[in-house]
């Protein structure tokens, strides 16, 4: 997994753990099947959409800026070397 990747994952997880919300509920207020969800944060897939993380914060009331703005973001190295 892209070490971008694993920071989507770990923020996702962490707004979850924060709101007290499984996978399966996050797929539901955001209109999304739960397998998209499980999809998103399965280490087999490589990548995360922009517009899946899109919709994902629309169904939590938030921006992409404020998705972004956080600690898992902040030290991110190069992706190409």
């Amino acid at each position: 997994m892209s070490v971008a990747k694993n920071a989507v994952v770990q923020r996702i997880k962490n707004i979850c753990k924060e709101r007290g919300i499984a996978a399966n509920e996050l797929a539901n207020i955001s209109g999304v099947t739960p397998s998209t969800v499980y999809s998103l944060l399965s280490e087999e897939r490589k990548n995360a959409s922009i517009t899946t993380i899109k919709i994902l914060c629309d169904g939590l009331d938030m921006s992409l800026g404020e998705f972004f703005s956080s600690y898992e973001f902040d030290d991110l190295g190069q992706e190409i070397k």
